[in-house]
């Protein structure tokens, strides 16, 4: 439970922090309004371009199961968004109850397993395709079938457990560090010398090993993106 305790209070943290206090509400502290489920579904269309799936185009590609990894965690932050909201709007419970329903579904308890690997590209695209109606349905959102569906296109894009909330950690820091150097307002630098930033994030994390801290990799980005303006 502690991993997925741990990301849910991260997340709850950065939606506080960049949508105000209020956010479960519907609408950001700009007066922007706020639809996770839409999130969802537009983030996870990009999922599917990370596979040669046009007929007249690029047939040959071979899948980007990087670019697919980073989706999936990109997703994870609108699904647990959404998790959280209802959970608040909908008195189900504070974020430690929420955890612990997560903690025991069975699709979550099979991403524990060191074991992960790569579904075939059709496979994965369905499962895409199933979340996304997911969220396109009209009416309540229901937590099971969701995380079902996330948990198991988790699996099939060869992360497990340790890997999803490594690479969560790594890019809520990083989507943090966005908006406190300029995202919103569209003077934020995403590409340092021909890297963007996304991979920037991710070999700090390769160099670093397993005992960086969230902190620490936020210090290291800073420092990196101060050597832009240098």
């Amino acid at each position: 439970m502690d991993k997925v305790l741990q990301m849910l209070q991260l997340q709850q943290q950065l939606n506080d922090s960049t949508n105000g206090e209020d956010w479960e509400k519907g609408v950001t502290k700009n007066g922007k309004s706020i639809d996770w489920k839409r999130c969802i579904y537009m983030e996870c269309a990009e999922m599917i371009d990370s596979f040669a799936w046009k007929h007249w185009k690029s047939i040959s590609n071979e899948p980007d199961w990087d670019n697919m990894k980073i989706e999936v965690v990109d997703v994870w932050h609108f699904v647990m968004s959404e998790a959280l909201r209802d959970a608040t709007v909908n008195f189900r419970g504070s974020i430690d109850e929420l955890s612990l329903t997560i903690s025991q579904m069975p699709s979550y308890r099979a991403l524990a397993t060191d074991e992960a690997s790569f579904a075939e590209p059709e496979v994965v695209m369905t499962k895409v395709e199933e979340l996304m109606f997911d969220s396109l349905k009209h009416g309540p959102f229901h937590l099971e079938p969701v995380m079902r569906n996330f948990f198991e296109l988790v699996r099939m894009s060869g992360l497990n457990l340790t890997s999803l909330y490594r690479l969560y950690v790594g890019k809520n820091i990083l989507n943090q560090f966005r908006q406190d150097n300029g995202y919103k307002e569209g003077t934020y630098i995403k590409v340092y010398d021909g890297i963007e930033d996304n991979i920037v994030m991710k070999r700090i994390w390769e160099e670093s090993g397993d005992e960086l801290k969230p902190r620490e990799l936020y210090m290291q980005l800073q420092r990196r993106y101060d050597e832009l303006s240098k």
